[in-house]
């Protein structure tokens, strides 16, 4: 990719994100979350409708190199790849490929959700999880595996059956308070896991440890810890010695 000379338009770093189509939540959060003052959040859009294993296969393949090329052309100092279920689809090693691949694309270091799910769960000292989240049992399972694989202990992981993504964001944070106390009853574990970039888990944090009694961590708090974490461990300027390939 041709680069220019001077890639900074101001101090803060901008953070390219690739989400589904029909994601109405995540883009939000992030500008929410993240100081304005510190960042700016641009997004590009990979193509899905059904939430199922076949169709973000598909997204992965098909729509997410080209909206990634996008990105580039905003010469952003990192890329995050959007989807929780589709990192976990083929195991730890599949997410980080995926966000290299994307991160080459796109000129810049390239983060997943499921890796940086992973790494929140182990800076808390978590192994034995309960997992929530608003999938089919498909990609329940295939999140849960994923963590398995990563050293954690799975006891509980139970999903909502929605197959539509943009269905993904209609339970309220009071209905994912109300699902996880259901699911979760007498289940003992050391902390929960609320996946989905398109589920409005992050907005239930509070109240989901208030009505649990347990640490949780949802794909998009993971997410912006993660950013806030490089960011104050790597200088802006080595952010952009990346991003021009230099």
């Amino acid at each position: 990719m041709k680069r220019t000379e001077g890639l900074a338009l101001d101090e803060r770093l901008r953070i390219g994100a690739l989400v589904p189509s029909s994601n109405t939540v995540m883009e939000n959060d992030l500008h929410k979350a993240l100081p304005k003052s510190r960042y700016t959040v641009h997004t590009a859009r990979m193509y899905l409708e059904e939430t199922t294993s076949a169709a973000e296969r598909e997204m992965v393949d098909e729509y997410a190199p080209a909206a990634a090329q996008q990105l580039g052309t905003l010469y952003p100092h990192l890329l995050i790849f959007g989807c929780t279920s589709a990192g976990s689809l083929g195991g730890p090693s599949y997410d980080r490929e995926i966000c290299q691949q994307l991160g080459e694309l796109a000129g810049c270091p390239g983060m997943g959700v499921i890796s940086s799910v992973a790494e929140a769960l182990n800076r808390r000292e978590l192994r034995r999880l309960a997992i929530i989240t608003p999938y089919v049992e498909e990609l329940t399972h295939s999140v849960g595996q994923s963590l398995e694989e990563q050293g954690f202990e799975v006891v509980a992981a139970h999903g909502m059956g929605i197959d539509v993504n943009f269905d993904l964001a209609r339970p309220s944070p009071a209905d994912i308070v109300a699902f996880a106390r259901e699911s979760l009853n007498g289940v003992e574990a050391e902390g929960v896991f609320v996946s989905c970039t398109n589920f409005r888990a992050f907005e239930a944090l509070q109240l989901l440890e208030e009505e649990l009694s347990l640490p949780v961590v949802t794909s998009n708090s993971a997410v912006l810890e993660a950013v806030e974490l490089l960011a104050s461990r790597t200088h802006p300027d080595s952010w952009s010695r990346i991003t021009s390939g230099s």
